[in-house]
């Protein structure tokens, strides 16, 4: 009984790690899927592609990373709104509004680096490639999950 109760946690621990590494997994199939989209839409030249990747590549993270702050901030927060007092759903509203903020001054500054190395022609072309990737992505799992109901 002791050893099971030693097991136990091991294999939940373990099956825990599994899941969460196949998760990584799928998310870095989306990532090379979304950078052969985007390499193929933009067409870039060898110099384009040397300067442009790193920088994307910086903003990319810094979104990621701003996105799990306002998550772990904000909303997580919103689905207990309802028992908020004023005062912290005022604190709380000011926080997202400084998370939307940040995003967007982040988006600015990123978009203001992208010009210097490609056209304004393609930046725009950029933006469209990325949300026709999201919209193609939403669509694969809408119609692999269809049989599912």
């Amino acid at each position: 009984m002791n050893k099971l109760k030693k097991i136990i946690p091991l294999i939940l621990l373990m099956f825990a790690c599994s899941l969460s590494f196949g998760q990584q997994k799928d998310w870095d199939k989306i990532k090379t899927l979304k950078i052969a989209f985007i390499t193929e839409r933009l067409n870039l030249s060898s110099k384009e592609a040397q300067t442009f990747w790193p920088i994307y590549n910086e903003y990319q993270s810094k979104r990621e990373e701003l996105h799990i702050k306002g998550h772990d901030e904000i909303r997580k927060k919103f689905d207990e709104s309802e028992k908020l007092s004023e005062s912290d759903s005022a604190k709380l509203l000011d926080k997202y509004l400084q998370y939307e903020k940040e995003e967007e001054e982040l988006e600015q500054t990123y978009l203001r680096k992208i010009t210097k190395v490609i056209s304004a022609k393609k930046t725009l072309l950029l933006i469209r490639s990325e949300g026709d990737f999201k919209r193609k992505l939403i669509k694969q799992y809408r119609d692999k999950h269809k049989g599912d109901k």
